[in-house]
């Protein structure tokens, strides 16, 4: 006997991105999947900061201030790089 609900398929697939599609308009999905990939990247920040915390407090002042400034740089880029674009390269 065959199970009544399956995995979706290549027709399913599509069948959704139309629907999604006729909902939102060919303009705002890109700013919807923009939007969840933001989220998605805050979520992993933030579980990864808590399970850093534990590692925190074995570390050195100067060790925490390195890894502060690291991350002041990784976000400063991360600004510059949604403001001006992907660049070439």
């Amino acid at each position: 006997m065959t199970p009544l609900i399956t995995t979706p398929g290549v027709p399913e697939m599509i069948l959704i991105l139309l629907v999604l599609v006729l909902l939102f308009g060919a303009k705002k999905l890109p700013e919807l999947a923009r939007g969840s990939g933001r989220a998605l990247r805050i979520f992993k920040a933030e579980t990864k900061g808590l399970i850093d915390d534990d590692d925190d407090d074995q570390k050195t002042p100067e060790q925490r201030q390195i890894d502060a400034a690291a991350a002041r740089e990784a976000e400063e880029r991360r600004a510059r790089e949604e403001h001006n674009g992907p660049t070439a390269g």
